[in-house]
This record gives C-alpha cells, sequence and structure tokens, in this order.
C-alpha cells in the first residue's frame, strides 16, 4: 500500500511538473513570436510609410529652370519647393537639371542620359521651361523680325518638343508634367506685336499638342508679365526677378495642389 501511494504521488508530480513545463514553454513562445510578428509587422508599416511620404519632382529645362536672375538662386522651383512644404507639410526632394541657354535640341539629348532617365523614373512630378532660347536665340531675332524665320524655328522646336515629351513618357507614364509656357520680355519695346503674336502662337501649339496627354498640364506665364514686364524682369531684361519667379511658382504650385 506504502509503495503504491509513493508511486502515486511521484507520478502525480511528474505530471504537475510536465504541465508546468509545457505552460512555461507555451508563455515563452507565445511571447517571442508575437513580439517578432509584432516587430516584422511595424517594420513593414515603417518601410511603406517611409515609401509614401514625401514627393520627388524632377526640374528640366533652361535657365527659368536653372533661376538665373533670381537674387536669392532658388528660381521659380525653389519658390515651388517651399510652397508646397509649406502647404502639405511633406518633404519635397527636387533633382533640378535645368541649363543656361538650352534650346530644344539640347534638352532632347540630356533627357536621353542614363542618369537623368533614372532620375525621371522615380518622379512624381516633372516641371519644365523651354522654348525661349529656340524662339529669341539671344536676342538675335529681334535683330531681323522675319516671320517666316520664325515659324521655322517653331517648327524645329516643335519636332524636339515632341520627342523630349516621348522620351519622359516612355521612362515615367505616370508622372504628371508641368510645362511652364513662354512670355514676352519684349512687349514694351517696338515691333511687340510681331513678338507678341509669336510668342502667342507657340504657346499655343505646344498647349495643343500637350492635350493629347491627360497628365500633362500646360502653365501659361504671358499674362503674369503682360502688364508692367519691367517689375518683373531682372536686370538684364530677360529673365524674372524674384518677383516674377514666386509668381510663377505660385500658380504651378495651385494646380499642383489642385
Amino acid at each position: 500500500m506504502k509503495n503504491y501511494l509513493v508511486k502515486t504521488i511521484t507520478a502525480l508530480s511528474g505530471l504537475s511538473f510536465l504541465v508546468l513545463l509545457f505552460g512555461f514553454g507555451w508563455t515563452i513562445q507565445s511571447h517571442f513570436f508575437g513580439t517578432v510578428a509584432a516587430t516584422v509587422t511595424q517594420t513593414e508599416a515603417t518601410t511603406s510609410q517611409k515609401i509614401t511620404d514625401g514627393t520627388t519632382i524632377v526640374a528640366l529645362g533652361d535657365s527659368l529652370t536653372r533661376g538665373t536672375g533670381d537674387s536669392n538662386g532658388k528660381g521659380y522651383v525653389g519658390y515651388l519647393v517651399d510652397l508646397l512644404e509649406e502647404k502639405t507639410g511633406e518633404k519635397v526632394v527636387l533633382h533640378n537639371f535645368g541649363v543656361k541657354g538650352y534650346r530644344s535640341d539640347q534638352l532632347l539629348e540630356l533627357v536621353k542620359q542614363a542618369e537623368i532617365q533614372r532620375q525621371v523614373k522615380e518622379a512624381d512630378y516633372i516641371v519644365m521651361t523651354i522654348g525661349g532660347n529656340d524662339l529669341f536665340r539671344g536676342g538675335r531675332t529681334l535683330i531681323d523680325l522675319d516671320p517666316t524665320k520664325i515659324d521655322e524655328l517653331r517648327t524645329e522646336y516643335m519636332e524636339n518638343f515632341k520627342l523630349v515629351m516621348t522620351e519622359l513618357r516612355a521612362v515615367n507614364p505616370e508622372a504628371t508634367i508641368y510645362y511652364l509656357g513662354l512670355y514676352n520680355p519684349f512687349i514694351e519695346l517696338g515691333d511687340s506685336d510681331i513678338t507678341t503674336k509669336a510668342v502667342r502662337q507657340w504657346n499655343y501649339e505646344t498647349n495643343e499638342w500637350l492635350d493629347q496627354d491627360r497628365r500633362t498640364v500646360f502653365v501659361p506665364t504671358f499674362d503674369l508679365f503682360q502688364l508692367e514686364v519691367d517689375d518683373f524682369l531682372f536686370s538684364d531684361k530677360f529673365h524674372p526677378n524674384t518677383r516674377g519667379y514666386e509668381m510663377m511658382a505660385e500658380r504651378l504650385a495651385s494646380l499642383i495642389m489642385k
């Protein structure tokens, strides 16, 4: 009887130990793997948040995109970034590839470069100015305002511009592209009727072609400089001054925010 009682107590003690050990193991397993799972989920969420946060803008074009004439060195793209960050509270990453003096044929060669295409591929927005140097040729067009010659220049420009847009769309089909139209810095000079007509025609044809793509937006600038143009031009009487660039940025920002 005594031996039976001892065996029974021993068996019950062993069973209790196994139950306790199993319970301890389950608690450890639940805590450890639950923590790991939570960590993975949290990491994935954090990574996803980092990917979606912020905006990337690629700026292309001529001296207007570079910001020539702005006393703060920002140009319209710099003020655009300030406005978007202020209004959205998000970080805006800017890659500015504007080059002073660029014409449309030079921009076409630029957008074919591998590094430029890599940046364009990652862009949420692409902003661009081009065509002013094609038209005015550093002032040479003003020496002999020949409408026939201006038409020839416009034809060359449009061919290059279409190829630029085709290259951009091949690399990034989703980004919204904002093209800032031409203004007339010589509107108060003699023969302004010819230069104004030329600028309006170039803007019209560019805008008409952009209408084929719902993700492209033509941004007018002509009216911004139309009245009191000298108040918004740099001392070279061609590029915008600080206020001129700010006005361009304000209009562009309002369209992006819309």
